[in-house]
């Protein structure tokens, strides 16, 4: 039996979710895992844009047909919750994209390779955002008081993003990846796209491996700011973590199909500030008025479409800097 009713105190849904709908969510996403990975992915080849494109538009039908599902299951508040949620999961993650396109151009990963490597991040992202989810909820739960620092600290992320520029990271000052180097042996060479191989008898990490670790780092440095910005239209698992899962399922074919094109989003940054200002004044005023789900998933649809529009129409015609073309080796800069 599956109830779904208004929390008067925190405005949001609750549901008594059944094992059930667990065990189906975690199996829908193992089995679009296996297919991505053992059918659609079995050989490793160069993606397109157009196969991107394909396979994006998949992907966000996926998303958006699991709303449908929630709907059905658990009301329509629910639903709105679930669609809010991974609107902003799936806005949040654009910049994520981009940083993976310097990553990989870093380390002259083949466009045959990237899938790979991103294929296993993202199921590393599945279950650290879990973490961060069920970890942040509880507090919820316990201390009212920290959704004001969550408020707090996306209104600090946003304006961090007004008043810095993200387009000059460079993955050789990394600190984690020094780190790296110092404790786990690697090899300079690629194997495939294999993370380990054996050179004279003696297994070392390739640099795939290296460029996992890497992504999986800034991944847990975006959850940072995305869920907590969840948290902010939802306080129920299920619903934090569905919209999670499906928003960054779809994240490589976003990759390929993107990532050529950062010079063209040229203010997006500007309108993710806007996205986290909102939700952060959202948590912040919640013991004084709730702003309805409606509402929220209005402003973050337009304030997205209008960050990139107003950038693809600033910017045509503009250069892009093809993921199929790596960055030359850190020893010819």
């Amino acid at each position: 039996m599956l109830l779904a009713e208004a929390d008067v105190s925190s405005k949001f849904v609750s549901l008594d979710v059944a094992a059930g709908w667990w065990i189906a969510l975690l199996v829908i996403i193992g089995a679009l895992l296996l297919v991505d990975l053992l059918v659609v992915h079995k050989e490793s080849h160069e993606i397109d844009t157009r196969e991107a494109a394909i396979e994006s538009a998949v992907w966000i039908s996926i998303g958006l047909c699991f709303g449908l599902v929630v709907w059905w299951g658990f009301g329509g508040g629910a639903a709105g919750e679930y669609y809010s949620g991974y609107l902003i999961e799936k806005s949040l993650s654009v910049d994520n994209v981009f940083v993976w396109a310097l990553i990989l151009s870093y380390f002259n990963v083949p466009p045959r390779y990237q899938h790979r490597v991103l294929f296993w991040g993202i199921f590393g992202a599945l279950l650290m955002r879990a973490i961060f989810i069920f970890a942040g909820i509880a507090l919820i739960e316990r201390f009212n008081w920290v959704l004001y620092v969550f408020g707090a600290f996306l209104l600090f992320t946003a304006a961090k993003l007004v008043f810095s520029d993200n387009d000059h990271v460079d993955p050789s000052k990394s600190r984690f990846l020094k780190l790296v180097h110092k404790v786990v042996p690697l090899t300079d060479e690629l194997d495939g796209q294999r993370l380990f191989t054996r050179v004279n008898g003696r297994r070392l990490a390739t640099p795939l491996f290296a460029v996992l670790l890497l992504i999986e780092v800034t991944d847990v440095l975006f959850a940072v700011d995305s869920v907590p910005a969840v948290l902010a239209v939802s306080h129920e698992q299920f619903i934090v973590f569905a919209s999670n899962a499906f928003a960054i399922l779809g994240l490589r074919a976003l990759y390929f199909l993107l990532a050529d094109m950062h010079a063209r989003f040229s203010y997006l940054q500007q309108g993710l500030a806007i996205i986290l200002a909102f939700v952060g004044i959202k948590m912040i005023i919640h013991d004084w008025y709730h702003i309805p789900t409606w509402l929220s998933l209005l402003v973050i649809a337009l304030v997205l479409v209008a960050s990139v529009g107003f950038s693809l129409r600033s910017t045509a015609g503009a250069d892009t800097i093809s993921i199929s073309e790596p960055l030359p080796p850190p020893d010819e800069r």
